[in-house]
């Protein structure tokens, strides 16, 4: 930019102003850009089909233990993940997290230990890279019987 100086000189002044600060370059590309999208089905339902409680001898009787029979469609899933909650689903108690290799069809059967006796919300949560699924349950645990 050019301007006048304030002082008694007459003559002008030039100054530089930089137009990039941190020095850095500009690169201006013309032309055409291309990608391509996959489409994947990903996980698209999760279902508990069955809850059967594991009858235990007197010395194993500290934990209730149950066992969550489930199935999915579309993608097969690569981790589950059970949260056992208050019955309103609400308060958190605990999550359990686990890695799963299924082959050819998405069939799998989760063991969790209880406690002790009540009523708990479960969620279990089937994922791979794309995609999570989840379904729920409301179950009643009693001393080593569920219903």
């Amino acid at each position: 930019t050019t301007g006048a100086s304030s002082d008694s000189d007459s003559s002008p002044t030039v100054e530089s102003v930089e137009d990039n600060p941190d020095g850095g370059c500009h690169i201006y590309r013309n032309g055409y850009y291309g990608s391509s999208i996959a489409v994947v089905e990903g996980i698209l339902e999760v279902n508990i089909i069955q809850m059967t409680s594991i009858q235990m001898t007197e010395s194993q009787a500290e934990n209730s233990l149950v066992d969550f029979v489930v199935t999915c469609q579309g993608s097969l899933p690569t981790d589950v993940c059970t949260v056992v909650s208050d019955p309103t689903c609400q308060v958190s108690k605990s999550v359990v997290c686990d890695p799963i290799v299924l082959t050819d069809e998405c069939l799998l059967t989760i063991r969790r230990a209880f406690e002790e006796p009540g009523t708990y919300c479960i969620n279990i949560t089937l994922g791979d890279d794309t995609s999570q699924a989840l379904a729920s349950a409301l179950i009643s645990v009693n001393g080593g019987e569920s219903t």
